[in-house]
This record gives structure tokens, sequence and C-alpha cells, in this order.
């Protein structure tokens, strides 16, 4: 359960990104946004992992801890740097994917689309990867949860935004795919004994560096200006490095289907934000479309009868 919680005050913080741009009211580009968010919180995620390690190598000898650590030159070391380059490109391709998706289709499809097909992707390539097939369980949870975001969204009741062609579909469905990706290195990589922290410094931290030339060349004179350091630190801060460290916790004992499925709560937490903050209102099927949401998130997040069954001790 406390991964469960850890997971959605992910999604929570996750969800805050949209909300702290509108009160922002900057004239930046979404993809400035993005890199901008990526290189700060990729930088505090690195410096973390860097500080947890060496607060790990004090008492041992520089040989116990080159001992403990896979090396560039073993089989070990090359396939987990091979996992992290792959995650940072997951990292870093989700925002450009993400963004190329709304211009061209709309906002409301492009979200649709791309949260709705991130658990899909997850659960295929995990099934793929380990040759297992997901739960029916699962299956069953998130289905009922991407109906939820799709009225939501008023995409089913064409109150949505539709426009663009095939291109922006296809790149909408490259950010659930890069979502996918990077959520299943994290998970390899957490379960070849590394540290939550220690995956996302070395996920975001590769991803911060290569952002740089994209903010850069985005333009980052916005960054400068007090309510652009402001949001700047909020996304870097709270929707990266502590959403991050939570989404890793979280992810280290759960599955990443399940884990894909529980961060749809981040739709449902911007919609609460834009009613409560920004005074917006939702149609009646957007409402019945966020209440079904809860309900498929509150369904997963109990515990499955397998799990309770591990829970009865067992007397002679």
């Amino acid at each position: 359960m406390r991964a469960i919680i850890a997971v959605l005050f992910a999604a929570l913080c996750f969800g805050t990104t949209g909300t702290s741009q509108a009160l922002a009211g900057l004239d930046a580009s979404p993809l400035a946004v993005g890199a901008a968010r990526v290189l700060v919180g990729g930088a505090l995620l690195g410096g973390i992992a860097l500080f947890a390690r060496q607060g790990r190598a004090g008492g041992r000898s520089s040989h116990e801890v080159a001992r403990t650590m896979p090396t560039v030159t073993s089989a070990t070391g090359r396939r987990e740097i091979a996992v992290v380059c792959v995650g940072a490109l997951g990292v870093l391709a989700y925002q450009p994917m993400f963004f190329a998706g709304t211009s061209s289709v709309g906002v409301a499809l492009s979200t649709v689309i791309a949260l709705g097909a991130a658990p899909v992707f997850t659960g295929v390539l995990d099934s793929v990867i380990h040759r297992r097939r997901p739960s029916l369980r699962w299956c069953l949870v998130t289905a009922l949860a991407l109906f939820g975001v799709a009225l939501a969204s008023g995409v089913l009741s064409g109150a949505a935004s539709i426009r663009g062609g095939p291109l922006g579909v296809l790149a909408a469905l490259g950010a659930g795919l890069s979502y996918a990706v990077y959520a299943l290195a994290s998970k390899a990589l957490l379960d070849r004994g590394w540290a939550p922290a220690q995956v996302m410094g070395a996920l975001f931290g590769s991803a911060a560096v290569l952002s740089l030339p994209v903010l850069l060349a985005a333009g980052a004179a916005w960054v400068f200006t007090p309510h652009g350091l402001g949001l700047t630190l909020w996304l870097g801060g709270v929707t990266v490095a502590v959403a991050y460290l939570c989404f890793a916790g979280g992810l280290r004992s759960l599955s990443a289907n399940t884990v894909a499925t529980l961060t749809l709560a981040e739709p449902l937490t911007a919609a609460l934000l834009g009613i409560i903050v920004l005074g917006e209102t939702l149609s009646p099927l957007a409402v019945l479309g966020l209440c079904v949401l809860g309900v498929a998130l509150v369904l997963l997040s109990l515990p499955s009868r397998e799990r309770r069954s591990h829970r009865v001790p067992q007397t002679a």
C-alpha cells in the first residue's frame, strides 16, 4: 500500500504541471518549458544520486566500493549502461512527442492518446520482455480507467478539439511509448538492485545533459524572469525530482504496468486543480469520467485475492 500511495503522490505532482504553467503566465514554448523541466529536475536527481552514493561509500574502502559497482568492461556493466541510455532517451523523447501531438491534434485528444497508450504499451512490452501475460484484473481496471479518461477529455462526446492528421496521432502514441520505455528501464535497474535515487539520477541526469541544447535552441530568456525561475524550480524540483523519487520507490515493489495505470491519476489531479485553482468548469459527462477514473484507481489499489491470502498466517 505504501508503494501505491507513493505512485499516486507522484501522479499528483505530475498533475500540477499544467496549472503551474497557467499561473505563471509566461510566453514560452511548451518545448522550452519541457526542456527546462528535465534539465533542472535531472540535475537535482543526479546530485541526489551522487550524494546517496557517497553516503553509502562512507566507512568502506575504495576497493570495496569498486567491487560492488558494475564496471564498463563487465557484461553486467555494459547491459546496465545500455538500459540507462535507452531510459534516458525515453525521458528526453516524451516531451517533444507529447507537445507535437498537442499542437497537431489538440490538447484533449493528444492527452487521451498519450496517457491512454502509456499503460497499454507498458503492459505489452512487459509481456514481451518477461514472457508473461498481464493479469485479467489489470486489463479490466485499465480499460475502465481509459474509458474514464476519454469521457473526462470530451473526446467521446465530440466536445474536444480534434484537428490535424495521422502524424499528430503518431506523435502522441510516441509519447506513450516513450513513457513505457523509461518506466520499464527504471524497473529493470531496480530489479538489478539499484536504489530508486540511483535509477532516477542516472536516467534523468543523462536526459538533462541532452536537454540543454534543446532549451538553448527553443529559447531560454524566460527562465531568468521571476515567474520563469519560480516555474522552472517548481517543475524541476517537484514534478520531476520529488515525483520521480516517489515513482521509483513505488515501482520497486509494483509491476511496471500497474504503476503506468496508477499514474492515470495525473489527469484526475489536473482536472481538480483546474476547477479549484483556475475556476474552470466541467460538463456533467466530464465529471462522470473523472468519477469512473477514480473508481478504477481505487479498484487497482485494493489488494488482490492472492495478496490477501499471503497475509493470512499459516497454522499447523
